[in-house]
């Protein structure tokens, strides 16, 4: 590596010198001005964050919590003899049901166990066949 030598370093403190006198500068005049209205600024640097989270509740985690609601409510209200479509896309009608599983008969004589949660839709009766 090379000396940068005297004519770099003439350069260089000024800069350094200027920087410096600047940042004083700065650090003298920042609390006369910040003065009184110190926690109104906050509040307003504060007011683009607290609509942000606003915005996002009604638009994503309310509906969301809707869809939910509406999901276990629809679990919760099957029944003997629904007809249901599973989150694997198996269509059948119910023949019993426990408080986590749920029988599902998917043909003639064939029945299978899945989980209540995995039901994803009631169909109207006779369309599953």
């Amino acid at each position: 590596m090379t000396d940068p030598g005297p004519r770099s370093s003439r350069f260089l403190f000024p800069l350094l010198e200027t920087l410096l006198f600047i940042s004083s500068a700065f650090a003298q005049t920042a609390p006369a001005a910040a003065g009184g209205g110190d926690m109104l600024s906050s509040l307003g640097s504060m007011l683009p964050l607290v609509l942000m989270f606003v915005v996002l509740y009604f638009v994503m985690i309310r509906p969301q919590m809707k869809r939910q609601k509406e999901a276990r409510a629809m679990i919760e209200a099957l029944a003997k003899g629904d007809e249901v479509a599973t989150a694997g896309g198996v269509l059948g009608k119910i023949t019993s049901l426990g408080d986590q599983y749920l029988g599902l008969e998917i043909a003639n004589g064939i029945e299978i166990k899945i989980q209540r949660s995995a039901v994803v839709q009631v169909l109207p009766k006779g369309a599953v066949k």
